[in-house]
C-alpha cells in the first residue's frame, strides 16, 4: 500500500506498521504538519529495558529522522499498578524506591539511543508520576471515569482473555487502562501530542485514550501499533535460558548481546535487519539473499548494527572482534571475562557452580545436564564429570581458562597471579 507521507511509507516498508486507528487521517496529518508530536510509554518494572522493547525504541529514532518530536513517557505512576494486558497473573507490586531507581536507570539507557537535545526533534522525557501521583480520586472518577464503560472495557482481548481463563483481575489492575488513557490526554494538553505508538498488545489501552480524548473534545488523537518482536517460531524475543536479554551493559555484557543476535535463526535475519537496525533496504535485500555459510556474514552485520545502537560503535566493534578471534581464529584472549579470586581457586570451585555463577547456565541443575550431555568444555576439552573441580591445575600456567557451554556460549575465567 502506498501512503502520502514518507514516514508511513517508511515504517510500512520496514515492517513496523501493524494497526492504526485512522490511517487515512494520520497520513494526512503527517503530510500537512511539519511538527508532529508522538509518544511511546515504558513502565519501569526492572532496572533495564530488554530486546523486546527495541522496536519501540527504533520507532522513536525514526520519528526524529523524519522531523517529528517524540516523547518518552516513563511510567513512574502506572508501574505502581502494573499493566494487566495479556498477563496470566498480576505483576508484583514494587516499592516506590525500586520504581524510582528503575526509572533513573531506564532513562540513562534511553539517552544513549535517542537524542534528547533542545532541537526541534529533540525527544522529551516525561514521567506520568508527575500527574498521576497528584490525582484526587473522587475528582478523577467524576471527570475521567464517567467516560468509561465497564462493558466496553471487558470486551478488550487484553482483559477478556484473562477472565475467560478464570484468572483473577484485581480492581487495581482494572484501573490501569483509565490511567494510560489519561496519560494520552495529559500529553495532548501539555505538548499537543497527537499520536501514541505501542506494541500490538497495547491496542486496547491506546484506543481507550483516543476515545477519552474525543469525549473531552480534544483534537483527534491517533494510535499506531507495531508488531511484537517474535522469532521465526512465533516466540517472544527477550528471554534466553540464562535470563532476559537486557539493554543495560552492566546486566548483559555487549559481547553477550552481540552473540544473541549472531545466533538468531536464518529466517529472522532480514526481518530483524529491517526492524532493529538502520541498514538501508537495498543492502538488507542483498544480505538476506545470502545462502549456506555466507548467511553467517549477514548475521554478523545484524549483530554489529544492533549492538552499535544499544552500546555504541566501539563496544560493537570490540564484540565483533572478540567473536571473530574466538571462533574463527581460535583466540580466546578477547572473550568476555569472569573474575575469580586466588583463594577460590585454592579451595577449588565445582564446575557446576562456575557454570551457574557465570550465567552460562541458569541453574545448577541445568549445568549438571549440560555436563552429562558432553556439552561443557574447559580449555576446549569435554568434561563429563559433574563433580569436576576447577583448581590451579586447570589454568595450565595461563592467567585464564576458556569455559564453554555448547558450541556458541564461551567465557574467559580470569584469576589473579596464578600459583602452581
Amino acid at each position: 500500500m502506498k501512503y502520502k507521507s514518507e514516514f508511513l511509507n517508511f515504517i510500512h516498508e520496514r515492517g513496523y506498521l501493524y494497526q492504526c486507528t485512522n490511517i487515512e487521517g494520520l497520513d494526512q496529518l503527517l503530510l500537512q504538519s511539519n511538527y508532529m508530536v508522538a509518544y511511546i510509554g515504558f513502565d519501569c518494572t526492572a532496572p533495564s529495558l530488554h530486546v523486546g522493547h527495541l522496536i519501540q525504541i527504533m520507532m522513536l529514532r525514526h520519528l526524529q529522522k523524519f522531523g517529528y518530536k517524540p516523547i518518552v513517557l516513563l511510567g513512574g505512576g502506572t508501574t505502581k499498578i502494573g499493566d494487566p494486558s495479556f498477563k496470566d497473573k498480576a505483576r508484583s507490586i514494587l516499592p516506590v524506591e525500586s520504581i524510582n531507581k528503575n526509572t533513573s536507570s531506564i532513562r540513562r539507557i534511553l539517552e544513549k539511543m535517542v537524542s534528547f537535545d533542545d532541537g526541534k526533534t529533540g525527544a522529551i522525557m516525561a514521567n506520568n508520576a508527575d500527574w498521576l501521583d497528584n490525582i484526587k480520586y473522587i475528582d478523577f472518577l467524576r471527570d475521567i471515569g464517567a467516560h468509561f464503560s465497564v462493558n466496553r472495557m471487558l470486551s478488550f482481548d487484553s482483559v477478556k482473555t484473562r477472565l475467560d481463563r478464570e484468572q483473577n483481575l484485581s480492581f487495581l489492575e482494572f484501573n490501569y487502562m483509565l490511567l494510560q488513557a489519561y496519560d494520552f490526554v495529559e500529553l495532548s494538553k501539555k505538548y499537543n501530542c497527537r499520536l501514541q505508538i505501542g506494541g500490538s498488545d497495547q491496542w486496547g489501552n491506546i484506543v481507550n485514550g483516543i476515545e477519552l480524548g474525543k469525549k473531552l473534545n480534544l483534537p483527534e488523537l491517533f494510535g499506531l501499533t507495531a508488531p511484537l518482536l517474535l522469532n521465526a517460531q512465533g516466540v517472544k524475543m527477550g528471554k534466553t535460558e540464562s535470563g532476559a536479554v537486557w539493554l543495560d551493559g552492566g546486566m548483559l555484557k555487549p559481547y553477550d548481546y552481540w552473540q544473541y543476535f549472531r545466533n538468531v535463526d536464518d529466517q529472522d535475519i532480514g526481518r530483524f535487519l529491517r526492524l532493529l537496525t538502520d541498514v538501508p533496504i537495498d543492502e538488507i535485500k542483498k544480505l538476506e539473499s545470502l545462502k549456506d555459510k555466507e548467511i553467517n556474514e549477514a548475521k554478523k552485520v545484524l549483530a554489529t548494527e544492533v549492538t552499535k545502537i544499544c552500546h555504541g560503535d566501539k563496544e560493537a566493534e570490540l564484540a565483533r572482534s572478540a567473536a571473530v578471534s574466538a571462533f574463527e581464529n581460535e583466540d580466546s584472549s578477547l572473550l568476555p571475562d569472569y573474575s575469580i579470586t586466588k583463594e577460590q581457586v585454592a579451595i577449588g570451585i565445582p564446575l557446576v557452580d562456575l557454570l551457574n555463577n557465570t550465567s552460562l547456565e541458569p541453574s545448577k541443575g541445568a549445568a549438571k545436564r549440560l555436563i552429562q550431555g558432553n556439552g561443557c568444555k574447559v580449555n576446549d576439552n569435554i568434561i563429563n564429570d559433574v563433580n569436576y573441580i576447577i583448581n590451579f591445575e586447570s589454568f595450565q600456567d595461563q592467567s585464564f581458562i576458556k569455559l564453554s557451554a555448547g558450541k556458541k556460549r564461551h567465557i574467559k575465567v580470569v584469576v589473579g597471579e596464578v600459583r602452581k
